[in-house]
């Protein structure tokens, strides 16, 4: 193949350089990485062998610039690989991983890179350099010495060695995680088996098993988390009990997808490559670069939003077992496949909510545009327009030109909404092309969610819970649509771990904000809006439940740190074991309610880039709910408040100390008090 008929070689003729997927195979990925290697490595001995002594602009602006074939080749294949990762792709990603480690090190660890970054360092305070550029300065040191490349030559190899053998068993653990999830996705024979869901729900689960052959049956697939969402409908306990079973079963069943082996081995590497570091700890390592510091200051938190949060969910289960107890002529005891559908009997009889209910009021173009896109128009007047003559990874993929109110356009957001086997758990945001002034280039973001597929002609419902993800993950693409940088290495959500989850959450406010409701939630057939008094029913229940949500995800993130915290002598041959032991420690060992992720398929933190980072959610959920605050103190939806926080802290992206920048748009640090009122964990 020649580098001419590689069209991963060339830049793209599409608008904004998405990449022309129509012309590229898997077989192009490999020989697109192997000449971009080439091509970096080449720009960095340029860097590296100046005979003039180390500048701004012989230094660091030429380490920004170089790399951009390897950024647009790998863009474009990262975007596959998670949300359409046929077994030919999953084939290259095998291959790739560990060539990728090696790359990434033969850059961060180059030795001749580090001195000339480090004498531009040294000389910081007698440059004339813009705050942009000046902090570019500190962050490649930082992070070039954080990642070892001060080390001594042997112990650099050694460090080679061990991220490469990481990068093999993480791509090791999503593939396992892949296949599993796919297994385990729970056959019915009977519709009757599935009492409780909807016309719509049981026509896509009709459709997935026909998708695999399965003619007459109906399939439920498997989400990410834990639970299920049909787990709240389902009057069928047996069939409740078969989908959590299932669930978390997932990469533990001694099978060639195991995940025990894979993780462990993950875990003893990650504390070995730590020691290396000069690190107690992979927790230590990784939250030195952070918000947090330390993992003293993450442990604080969660211990201090534990004892509150299991007391309420102990509350929370008297409640559901009341239910049963009144309800059943056979009482049993509450188990954790039970707890969302008598949740819903709890929420009905106290606020007169039927969740399932509230669908047909939730269909997905509506809430796409007249949710979603509205919001976003309101506060910042940005408009979107859907670019059918550009073609996405993926059929099902649909692409929206942005533009800005005076009618500039300025980048793309893609929309992936529905789950395939292809696609791996959850929801996220990733960019095919980043912003930079630099380089010349516009933004192009995607979102991926995974909501079934119902049959043709039938409407897509989302549950309430799908509407969340909507607005959350969509609160990630306006963080990479509007980050507006010089430089690519501050690039849209190029921001510290425990901060990049908060522009996220402050865009769910949108979900119920009266406005935005009334314009997104009607009835799809009647074009009947939402009852007000429903309405104000769903705020009161904002702290309902609030005991298990929060359990659930504190028991989740003191797992990573526990995973994380141990040294390279421990010798872990019992995963569940370790888990139990970890959730007892900290109050959260409740059956009933189990954690959010257990560890063979908590893909965040063995597959994604969450280790020791997944209490990332609660510690920016501080400065979201204080943020929310601001808003309603100041007029809510108003262009004026959203150009504030576009400009001052969107728009920044990683170009400054993130907390800084929340100082420059809030006037002050966040105060924890409206996180705790929210959870309702106040005393």
């Amino acid at each position: 193949m020649t580098d001419a008929s590689n069209p991963l070689l060339q830049p793209s003729s599409l608008a904004y350089g998405l990449p022309d997927y129509r012309t590229i195979r898997p077989e192009h990925y490999l020989p697109a990485f192997r000449a971009a290697f080439e091509e970096h490595l080449r720009e960095i001995s340029r860097i590296t062998m100046v005979r003039s002594m180390p500048t701004f602009e012989n230094t660091i602006e030429a380490l920004e610039r170089s790399g951009e074939l390897l950024d647009r080749v790998a863009h474009a294949f990262y975007t596959v690989s998670s949300a359409d990762a046929t077994p030919e792709i999953q084939a290259v990603d095998e291959q790739l991983a560990p060539l990728m480690a090696a790359h990434q090190d033969a850059v961060t660890l180059d030795s001749a890179l580090y001195w000339r970054v480090e004498q531009v360092h040294a000389q910081l305070d007698h440059l004339e350099l813009d705050p942009e550029q000046r902090y570019l300065v500190e962050r490649h040191h930082r992070e070039m010495s954080h990642a070892g490349a001060a080390l001594d030559d042997e112990a650099k190899a050694h460090l080679t060695m061990l991220n490469q053998q990481l990068s093999t068993l993480s791509n090791t653990f999503e593939r396992n995680l892949l296949n599993d999830t796919n297994d385990l996705a729970v056959v019915f024979d009977t519709a009757e088996e599935l009492d409780g869901l909807s016309a719509g729900e049981l026509s896509a689960a009709a459709r997935a098993a026909q998708e695999r052959g399965l003619d007459g049956k109906l399939l439920i697939a498997l989400p990410l988390f834990t639970g299920h969402p049909s787990l709240a409908q389902l009057r069928d306990r047996e069939s409740r009990r078969r989908i959590m079973a299932a669930s978390r079963q997932r990469g533990s069943r001694d099978n060639t997808d195991d995940n025990r082996p894979v993780l462990v081995e993950i875990v003893r590497l990650r504390a070995e490559r730590a020691k290396l570091l000069g690190y107690a700890s992979h927790a230590a390592y990784v939250t030195a670069d952070e918000t947090a510091g330390s993992p003293e200051a993450v442990e604080r938190m969660l211990r201090q939003l534990a004892g509150p949060s299991a007391r309420n969910a102990k509350a929370e289960r008297e409640a559901l077992q009341a239910i049963v107890d009144e309800t059943e002529s056979t009482p049993f005891p509450i188990e954790a496949h039970d707890w969302a559908f008598y949740t819903e009997k709890v929420r009905s009889a106290r606020y007169d909510i039927d969740s399932s209910a509230l669908r047909p009021w939730f269909e997905a173009e509506r809430v796409l545009q007249d949710g979603v896109f509205f919001a976003a128009t309101r506060l910042y007047g940005v408009t979107f327009t859907e670019r059918t003559d550009l073609p996405a990874y993926h059929p099902g993929a649909r692409v929206f030109e942005v533009h800005n109110a005076d009618g500039s356009p300025f980048g793309l957001y893609i929309l992936d909404l529905y789950t395939r086997d292809s696609k791996r758990g959850g929801a996220w945001m990733n960019p095919i092309v980043s912003q930079s002034q630099l380089r010349g280039t516009a933004p192009v973001v995607v979102n991926n969610l995974n909501v079934p597929l119902p049959g043709d002609g039938e409407p897509t419902l989302l549950t309430l819970d799908e509407v969340t993800t909507l607005f959350h993950e969509f609160g990630h693409a306006l963080h990479g649509l509007f980050a507006t940088v010089t430089y690519p290495h501050f690039a849209g959500t190029n921001v510290f771990r425990d901060f990049v989850e908060f522009p996220s959450q402050v865009n769910e406010m949108w979900i119920l904000w009266p406005e935005v409701l009334d314009n997104y939630a009607r009835h799809y057939e009647t074009d009947e809006p939402l009852d007000p008094a429903i309405v104000e029913r769903l705020r009161a229940t904002e702290t309902f439940d609030q005991g298990h949500a929060t359990s659930e995800y504190l028991a989740a993130a003191w797992l990573d740190q526990a995973w994380h915290l141990v040294g390279t002598s421990a010798a872990i041959d019992d995963v569940a074991a370790f888990e139990a032991a970890a959730l007892e420690d900290i109050g959260l060992n409740d059956p009933v309610v189990p954690t959010r992720y257990s560890s063979t398929y908590f893909a965040h933190v063995f597959s994604g880039g969450y280790s020791a980072g997944y209490y990332s959610y609660i510690w920016s959920e501080v400065l979201d709910a204080d943020t929310v605050d601001w808003f309603r103190e100041n007029g809510g939806l108003t262009r004026e408040n959203g150009d504030r926080f576009r400009q001052r802290l969107l728009g920044v992206g990683g170009s400054k100390d993130p907390l800084e920048a929340y100082r420059d748009f809030r006037g002050r640090d966040a105060e924890i008090a409206p996180l705790l009122k929210r959870r309702g964990l106040e005393a």
